[in-house]
């Protein structure tokens, strides 16, 4: 896992975020995706993650220092993204980086983060199967989007899932869990197929998703191929309202880009819905749409964004230290904070106690909130029946 490595690595860091605070400012990171396939949902997290800083520089900053951000393009590719991370550690000397999205993205950084010692708050759901002293999780584990929603539509008297996903590490591993508890939930899995990631040529699944007959769709697909997958689906008659589609990458914006009409009566599940009834969300809506236009729509990746930047200030004033390593022992100690996602706190597995909503999506492009969890679930990165006897134990 390079635990050792990465604790090792953030020794080594202080001096480096040493120069930083000389200048009388923090560095801080943001990388995501601002061009290729993934640009149509990172750019706005980004976005977010920029507002979050405004917000915190006119309020004074952090331990009295204004933040600095430097933002680099992860250009939708892995590699990139991998290098890109390496020259905001080693050439800018952040104390700390925002960003990613894909699971490839984030895997490529890992050990990045973990051989130079610094912290990635990675704010998107993914596929759980791994466990870093050198990232914080705050993007949904399986158990707190995938499983819910399979737990959802059995309760709906949806049996036969066919699951259908870019051909990565996400809706791999995401449809991996996925079959064990179908299977254990005495469901059935009618069929499974896979696109390349950017992939627009969607006739043969959509063949195959006619001819299983299956309940419900699991979407996995990233990415603006999701623009394909719906525009070919809907061609071949298999709307919304005939063959409903459960997805787990697609949130307002995505929906809003897609075309609403589309997707109108379909399913997501997320952690956030910009529909939620919160003051903290009020807010947040208000301040994001008051400074990049009254029409923009919020996802649950953008919350996360936006919210991990004010849980990065908290764990920096507690540990009163930028140093990567105490902030994010600080972090698991912080409890619980309220944000626009509602209350959140760390767990000792560097991923966050959070609520989930299973939402359907209306011609607004915005998601009526069809169920909740009563209270923020437990994370849990390895899940019992695809990993069984793999635990993460951080702190």
């Amino acid at each position: 896992m390079g635990k050792g490595r990465g604790l090792l690595g953030a020794l080594g860091l202080v001096s480096l975020v040493g120069l930083s605070l000389a200048q009388g400012e923090v560095k801080v990171g943001v990388l995501h995706s601002l061009t290729g396939t993934m640009a149509i949902s990172e750019v706005t997290v980004k976005n977010a993650t920029l507002l979050a800083i405004e917000e915190i520089n006119a309020r004074g900053g952090v331990l009295g220092r204004k933040l600095l951000p430097v933002v680099e393009d992860g250009a939708s590719d892995p590699a990139t993204f991998a290098q890109k991370a390496q020259k905001l550690i080693q050439q800018d000397k952040v104390a700390t980086v925002f960003g990613g999205w894909t699971s490839a993205s984030r895997k490529a950084m890992l050990p990045v983060f973990e051989r130079l010692g610094n912290l990635l708050w990675y704010p998107v759901q993914f596929e759980g199967n791994e466990c870093s002293p050198n990232i914080m999780y705050t993007g949904a584990q399986p158990n707190q989007q995938i499983l819910p929603a399979l737990d959802w539509a059995l309760e709906k008297g949806y049996k036969k899932f066919f699951l259908v996903g870019s051909d990565y590490v996400f809706p791999r591993t995401a449809n991996l869990i996925l079959k064990r508890h179908i299977e254990a939930r005495k469901g059935v899995l009618s069929g499974e197929e896979y696109v390349p990631l950017g992939g627009t040529d969607f006739s043969s699944v959509v063949n195959k998703i006619r001819a299983a007959r299956p309940d419900v769709v699991f979407n996995t697909i990233n990415g603006d191929s999701n623009v394909a997958f719906f525009k070919q689906m809907a061609a071949a008659g298999l709307t919304p309202d005939k063959l409903p589609v459960m997805s787990f990458s697609i949130a307002e914006q995505e929906a809003k880009a897609i075309g609403p009409s589309l997707l109108k009566g379909s399913y997501a599940a997320w952690n956030y819905f910009m529909s939620l009834e919160t003051p903290e969300n009020r807010t947040f809506v208000k301040a994001y749409q008051t400074k990049y236009g009254p029409n923009e729509l919020i996802t649950d990746p953008m919350a996360h964004g936006y919210a991990n930047v004010y849980l990065w200030k908290a764990a920096v004033e507690k540990a009163q230290s930028f140093d990567p390593n105490a902030v994010r022992k600080a972090a698991v100690l912080m409890g619980w904070v309220s944000t626009p996602l509602g209350r959140v706190r760390f767990a000792e597995n560097q991923s966050l106690y959070q609520a989930v909503y299973i939402g359907e999506l209306q011609g607004n492009a915005q998601f009526k909130i069809l169920w909740s969890t009563k209270e923020p679930v437990k994370p849990e990165p390895y899940d019992p029946l695809a990993f069984p006897g793999k635990t993460c134990k951080l702190h």
